[in-house]
């Protein structure tokens, strides 16, 4: 399958974020409940940074090695999308 590592990773956080749910109905500490709200998202990121790099050894080559310089540019344009996206404050 493809994707599997990250489809597992989605699955570990998935259970992370409801463990966040319930630790907010049980009224647990503020910042035990921020930190494990920070722990999911360090593994989003990873997950992101994963996906990225499958695609960049992939569809990015492809499109690189390929005739159509219309292609290139789209890809790349994704690229520099995806980091402006990920560099907002």
């Amino acid at each position: 399958m493809k994707h599997e590592n990250a489809h597992r990773r989605l699955k570990t956080a998935e259970g992370h974020l409801r463990g966040i749910q319930r630790m907010l109905e049980e009224d647990a500490y503020c910042i035990d409940v921020i930190r494990q709200i920070q722990a999911v998202q360090a593994a989003l990121n990873k997950i992101s940074v994963q996906i990225l790099e499958e695609h960049m050894n992939s569809c990015l080559i492809t499109a690189i090695r390929g005739e159509e310089p219309e292609e290139r540019e789209r890809v790349l344009k994704e690229i520099i999308e995806v980091f402006e996206t990920a560099t907002r404050t």
